[in-house]
């Protein structure tokens, strides 16, 4: 599948410092350490509601991620998948009378289209699971012969006990993820599994519904072993984070793990296990059911500046849930404003140090508000100094707007 392009981000002088992040499986904060390259992958979005602003808070903090690691020196290797095929697209698709291949196609090119006009980076591999299908029925294959997945009827599900450490990721309860797999596409209650919390792998032909012809016969992948075959081909084992909203800790992010070291008896699936919090609306999390949804594509359309979104945006810290109301975007404009204006300037004042605190800050598990706090004070200093006799640095306004751009992903220019 085709990706979006590469925007062009500036070098800056020195080196980023080494990126600590928050560990879901840990409940702690610690280093990320590469080796050789830094391997991310992000579960992408199902296309059929692309893209509201809690997707966009999502890659965006990704996208921040790798930006910290491009400026240390490290090569960064990213994968995103596209659930192009799965029952809420299904089911948009025949509401709206659209064919499903079309509506998935429409909304990820509408989704490309909204991670260019933010300037997020690319993943390098971006796969939808369509393509996937022979490779993620091969893994199921693997599960079955190794006896950690059953038939059940036309339906095959993973054994939860396959890795040996189910929970380990999320830390939960088995009351809370009961009430979790429930609610987020699960099926405990389906008679004849032999633990409720066991997870489908392969869907079985349906009257209705898209099937594919396959080593364990026709139907189509379940959600959680399409991502951890994806990124697991792609990147191997022990990759440095797996990223997603808090809504994928569980079941998403735990099953996905446990398939991928059930297959390779290798522990753990990743490093890091990053997730980002939710941005509400009026007191509520925006979601579909809700029709609350506040979409990148129609806050474009109304000519607001996708720079004043990402800001927007980045004006919270990542894993917190925040709300997008009020003068959030207003505050974001403005800030937008008096930093292209600053850096518009023919000097200003030194800005080695505000380049030191912003690479501190977001090095500090993305503390995006402290990072945006010095460009702010670096911004005033360098506009209330209008006029005065006192040295100023010519070369200030290009390296903020520099960093600005590098770090943030943030463009001052016009």
């Amino acid at each position: 599948m085709r990706s979006w392009s590469y925007p062009d981000v500036p070098r800056l002088p020195g080196h980023g410092h080494p990126l600590r992040l928050y560990d879901t499986a840990t409940d702690e904060i610690h280093p990320t350490q590469p080796v050789e390259s830094a391997r991310i992958y992000v579960c992408g979005i199902t296309p059929y509601d692309a893209t509201h602003l809690g997707h966009a808070a999502t890659y965006l903090t990704f996208d921040l991620v790798q930006r910290a690691w491009l400026d240390q020196g490290l090569d960064v290797h990213y994968v995103q998948n596209v659930t192009d095929v799965d029952d809420p697209l299904l089911e948009r698709a025949e509401a709206t009378g659209v064919d499903w291949r079309e509506l998935a196609e429409q909304q990820t090119q509408l989704f490309r289209d909204d991670m260019t006009a933010l300037r997020a980076l690319p993943p390098r591999d971006y796969i939808g699971v369509v393509e996937s299908i022979p490779e993620i029925a091969e893994a199921v294959a693997e599960l079955l012969a190794d006896d950690k997945a059953y038939q059940l009827d036309s339906d095959i599900y993973a054994t939860t006990d396959g890795s040996g450490r189910f929970g380990y990721e999320s830390r939960y309860d088995k009351a809370e993820m009961l009430q979790l797999f429930a609610e987020r596409g699960g099926d405990p209650e389906r008679v004849g599994k032999r633990n409720p919390l066991d997870a489908l792998l392969w869907r079985g032909p349906r009257d209705g519904e898209p099937s594919w012809a396959s080593a364990v016969g026709p139907g189509r992948p379940g959600w959680h072993i399409e991502c951890s075959v994806i990124a697991r081909r792609r990147l191997g084992m022990r990759i440095d984070v797996q990223g997603g909203g808090s809504d994928l800790r569980f079941p998403h992010h735990e099953h996905s793990a446990a398939h991928a070291e059930a297959l390779t008896g290798e522990w753990p699936f990743a490093r890091h296990y990053v997730h980002t919090g939710m941005i509400g609306l009026d007191g509520e999390k925006m979601s579909k059911s809700r029709g609350n949804l506040v979409f990148v594509s129609k806050l474009r359309g109304a000519n607001v500046d996708p720079m004043a979104i990402r800001l927007a945006l980045l004006d919270g810290h990542y894993r917190q849930d925040r709300e997008w109301t009020g003068g959030r975007l207003p505050s974001a404009e403005r800030r937008l404003s008096r930093w292209r204006e600053a850096t518009a300037e023919l000097s200003g004042p030194a800005a080695d140090g505000t380049l030191e605190a912003v690479r501190a800050r977001l090095a500090d598990d993305l503390d995006t508000v402290g990072a945006i706090a010095a460009v702010d004070d670096w911004a005033e200093r360098s506009l209330g100094r209008r006029g005065a006799d006192d040295a100023a640095d010519p070369q200030a306004p290009g390296l903020i707007r520099d960093a600005v751009d590098a770090l943030l992903g943030v463009s001052l220019r016009r």
